[in-house]
């Protein structure tokens, strides 16, 4: 199965935004690469001299370099990882599902990064609440979360059931989903998030 490679000459477009936290900001630079469906997203976090932020440290900057896209294509799911990173996958396939963490690049603006309270699931009828609290997409570090089917890893690529994320979309990070770590007891949810009763 042929995919594109994540490593032709890249051309850049630099955004800076100034974040209404505590003086810091941050840089996204998309990497649009020939012949690659979406885009590459690396962010640069650089958080000012506060304590409360960075204790002792004057500064601290974070990196978080996308592993892979999304890729979509006749009516399949794949996980198309950097070669690079393809030692990582060893014993993927013995999963049967797999935590995805995914960029939400079409939602990274500063004006959506500054949202903190949502009434969740776009729905007005539901309480106000805070990011933290939902699975907005519309969040500080626009980061999301997926549990995925595995269906097969080769090579560097991984085919999936599904997942709720657009064609090109980085990859942040994997982990397979543990029952014994992913499944606790005595869960508590609002009443916003319950299943709806069905009306006889």
């Amino acid at each position: 199965m042929a995919h594109s490679s994540f490593w032709e000459p890249e051309t850049r477009l630099q955004v800076e935004g100034l974040n209404n936290m505590q003086a810091s900001f941050w840089k996204v630079i998309l990497a649009g690469v020939p012949g690659v469906a979406g885009i590459i997203v690396v962010l640069q976090v650089v958080l000012a001299d506060d304590p409360a932020l960075v204790g002792a440290s004057s500064a601290r900057e974070l990196a978080v370099h996308p592993i892979g896209r999304v890729e979509k294509k006749e009516g399949r799911t794949f996980l198309v990882i950097n070669p690079k990173y393809r030692p990582g996958l060893l014993g993927l396939d013995q999963w049967s599902h797999v935590h995805v963490l995914w960029w939400l690049d079409r939602n990274d603006t500063p004006q959506r990064r500054s949202i903190l309270q949502v009434h969740p699931r776009g729905n007005k009828d539901n309480p106000l609440t805070g990011v933290f609290a939902c699975r907005a997409p519309v969040r500080p570090n626009p980061v999301a979360l997926t549990v995925c089917q595995v269906l097969a890893v080769e090579d560097h690529v991984i085919e999936i059931a599904e997942i709720d994320a657009f064609d090109g979309t980085p990859i942040v990070d994997l982990k397979p989903f543990v029952p014994a770590m992913d499944c606790p007891h005595n869960v508590r949810v609002p009443a916003w998030a319950r299943p709806k009763q069905k009306e006889n």
